[in-house]
């Protein structure tokens, strides 16, 4: 099971609106593997057809080990427990039941009423943290929320009255990259776009494909059709979030350039209504979103309750005059109470500390 918890993860990422899934088919005899598979880009084939269909008839009276209890619906495909039942395997392990209202149980019943021997709930902790995205837009409507944010060994984002603070070293920036390539999309705020002209790309050695959608929020549509996101929007696609009362010809300009304009509601400050855009996101298939802000939107994001991970990155180096602090007080109350410490790491110059949200 962890080596299909592996091979799901691998493609983290690529598979939305599906979940990335892995599955390994066993000889229960010798152990020896027979097969593997994980789900593809765009969310098909899903991993058990792939295994199934290269092992053939060798599947017969193997286990197969699934990271996600198969699905049961007809879609684009027919449902995976029919391919599982008909490929003669003689038992399935699996770590979860699909949160999905159209399997939800489903696909083990199927499987247990063909007579093959079924165990669930095998590394369902690992797996349910793996697949926090899928079940986040399932039960909630949105994509789950990582938040990064990186701070100087006094605890500031950026100096006062000062343009950009380069603020960690070259193992954690690749740690940030690599953090892309496994997110469907990278989320900033148009002050970021305004201040920095990001590309929001992975600029990882032979990972350049994986980068990930970009999203820009932005009430008034302040985002420059210049901007380095937009001119390369008929590359990759783009999505920025306005209000309903944007102009119409900033929009246009947008547009025109092929970025993806989406409109939702604002607060009374004329600030986007996070939980409403998140939801629009969802409505478009994204499960991952990571969340590369500034401490202000960072601590509304942790305010409204809509950061499921946080990867904070503390450099050892004091800024040593008066800056923006990094983590306002609700984000520093939901690493108090509402975020768990999952792991720590010194990379370089740079503690690396994640926490995510407790079950």
């Amino acid at each position: 099971m962890r080596l299909a918890l592996a091979l799901g993860y691998r493609n983290l990422g690529r598979t939305w609106p599906n979940p990335s899934v892995g599955a390994v088919l066993v000889d229960p005899d010798d152990g020896r593997i027979v097969a593997v598979g994980m789900t593809q880009s765009g969310g098909r084939p899903h991993a058990e057809r792939i295994a199934l269909t290269e092992a053939g008839g060798a599947a017969r009276g193997k286990t197969l080990y699934v990271s996600l209890e198969p699905c049961s619906h007809h879609g684009r495909t027919p449902p995976c427990a029919e391919a599982v039942i008909a490929s003669g395997v003689s038992r399935v392990v699996t770590s979860l039941e699909d949160a999905d209202g159209r399997v939800a149980g489903r696909g083990h019943a199927m499987i247990q009423e063909a007579g093959i021997a079924l165990k669930t709930g095998v590394l369902a902790a690992e797996a349910a943290s793996d697949h926090r995205g899928h079940f986040t837009r399932v039960r909630e409507g949105r994509p789950a929320v990582t938040l990064k944010l990186a701070q100087t060994a006094d605890g500031f984002a950026a100096a006062e009255q000062q343009g950009r603070l380069l603020i960690t070293g070259e193992g954690a920036n690749a740690r940030t990259h690599m953090l892309r390539a496994h997110a469907d999309a990278v989320l900033v705020g148009v002050s970021t776009v305004l201040a920095d002209d990001p590309r929001l790309d992975v600029r990882l050695p032979g990972l350049q494909e994986r980068s990930p959608v970009r999203i820009v929020l932005d009430s008034r549509l302040r985002t420059p059709p210049q901007s380095r996101l937009v001119k390369t929007a008929g590359e990759r696609q783009t999505i920025i979030l306005c209000g309903r009362g944007a102009h119409p010809d900033a929009e246009r300009a947008l547009s025109d350039h092929g970025a993806r304009i989406i409109r939702t509601s604002c607060d009374d400050q004329g600030r986007i209504e996070l939980t409403s855009a998140l939801r629009r996101l969802g409505d478009t298939g994204l499960t991952r979103v990571l969340c590369e802000v500034g401490p202000t939107l960072a601590d509304a994001l942790a305010r409204d309750d809509l950061v499921d991970e946080a990867v904070v990155i503390t450099n050892e180096r004091p800024l040593g005059r008066p800056g923006l602090v990094a983590i306002g007080p609700h984000l520093a109350e939901a690493l108090r109470s509402r975020l768990i410490p999952l792991s720590v790491e010194q990379v370089g110059p740079d503690r690396i500390q994640v926490f995510e949200r407790a079950p």
